[in-house]
């Protein structure tokens, strides 16, 4: 019996996704699979005079849908969409209060890079402009990075472990990993992901300090990597929230197992040093590789970082020659996140629904505005590709530094 087979199993059950596509999986998925862009021009309030001309919205989201009242005054647009998404992805697991066995068998982690600053950026003015007196009580936790983590415990009543992952873009991919590793230590259930909300004026102006920020002002060229005309990434806000549960117990409440989180390895390269992420970032990925027991010719379809700056993207498709040989060559790569755009911590997760929403429908989607590849990767452009992919490799690496590998199985271990 192999090591896989005897540990406990972190297996997928449920996909929750607010995204400048739509909100829910269906609308992403269709979007994602149609190769289609929502990139467009910011109108986030206060953003119009500011240099940062494109970026992914996410149009048409009203929290008080979704979230009561007395969580949304407490709360950051960024929470907003992860207490949204952790709904939806509960619905998608069936996984209801009958499921919880006990409120400490379900445990909450999430990413954050940009925290809740519209929150932080309104209070400060109020601060500013009329005194102490009318800042709100929430100012000193609504801002902050474990926000998120907090309220999505909180609201459901989950008390088992709970953390959040401070980092670069890498992060979203080290939250799962997190949540992995607690459901092997002992934990049934990990709510996890990552969503961000970077696109109010102080959090723009923060990173107009990026020199890898797209400042181009046409949708369809903002953000085009590994192309001659690379110029940068475009940014976005939503994200991702995944159930995650030890497989057998999910296979006893009767849920459907979508994939396992097979393998995962992170290092630090430092910031913006690309050239050098390429070493970096192959070592993530054979680290990977090696948990999950996965030869390099194993992985069916790779889900790039692309972040679209050219030694960025030089690095990135030599770190795949350097930890998959020959075979990087064939393996179909795609970088959808290039028509939703780079939602930082949770562009990865994002990356993670939809590289299980593939090996689902057999399809691999397409990398929308990108046309000639200037590397030498079998990205998929155009149109989806119809594949069977059963193993997917996410990578991520972030401005300041981080790099990281997850390796995704369709489905579970057979007999489990």
């Amino acid at each position: 019996m192999s090591g896989r087979q005897r540990r406990r199993n972190a297996v997928i059950t449920g996909l929750g996704v607010v995204s400048p596509h739509g909100i829910g999986v269906e609308a992403f998925w269709k979007a994602t699979s149609d190769g289609a862009s929502s990139l467009g021009p910011v109108t986030r309030e206060g953003c119009g005079d500011l240099p940062l001309r494109v970026a992914g919205e996410v149009r048409g989201f009203e929290p008080a849908g979704t979230v009561e009242e007395r969580y949304l005054v407490q709360t950051d647009r960024f929470t907003h969409f992860a207490l949204a998404a952790t709904e939806l992805a509960l619905d998608d697991a069936r996984f209801g209060r009958a499921d919880v066995a006990s409120p400490f068998s379900v445990g909450v982690v999430t990413a954050a890079g940009s925290g809740g600053g519209e929150f932080g950026q309104r209070e400060l003015q109020n601060l500013w402009g009329q005194g102490s007196r009318y800042v709100g009580p929430y100012q000193s936790i609504a801002w902050f990075y474990a926000a998120s983590t907090g309220q999505i415990s909180i609201r459901n009543d989950f008390k088992g472990p709970c953390g959040v992952v401070a980092a670069d873009e890498a992060g979203g991919l080290d939250a799962l990993a997190h949540a992995a590793l607690t459901v092997r230590g002992g934990t049934d259930t990990v709510v996890c992901g990552a969503t961000e909300a970077p696109l109010a004026p102080y959090s723009i102006v923060c990173q107009l300090g990026y020199p890898e920020l797209s400042r181009e002002s046409e949708p369809d060229r903002a953000y085009r990597p590994f192309t001659d005309a690379a110029c940068g990434f475009a940014p976005a806000e939503g994200g991702a929230v995944l159930l995650v549960e030890e497989e057998r117990a999910a296979r006893r409440r009767g849920a459907d197992v979508r994939a396992t989180v097979a393998g995962h390895a992170a290092t630090f390269t430092g910031a913006s040093r690309w050239a050098e992420s390429r070493e970096g970032l192959a070592r993530a990925v054979r680290g990977a590789l090696a948990e999950a027991e996965c030869r390099p010719e194993e992985v069916d379809v790779v889900f790039a970082d692309a972040l679209g700056v050219p030694e960025a993207d030089r690095a990135e498709a030599l770190a795949l020659a350097d930890a998959l040989g020959p075979h990087a060559r064939r393996v179909p790569v795609t970088a959808p996140k290039t028509g939703t755009g780079r939602a930082y911590c949770a562009a990865p997760v994002l990356d993670v629904a939809a590289a299980v929403l593939s090996m689902e429908h057999g399809l691999i989607p397409p990398t929308p505005n990108v046309h000639e590849v200037h590397h030498d990767l079998d990205l998929v452009t155009g149109r989806a590709r119809a594949a069977r992919p059963r193993t997917a490799l996410v990578l991520g690496r972030g401005l300041m530094g981080g790099n990281s590998a997850l390796v995704l199985r369709l489905g579970g271990t057979p007999g489990a």
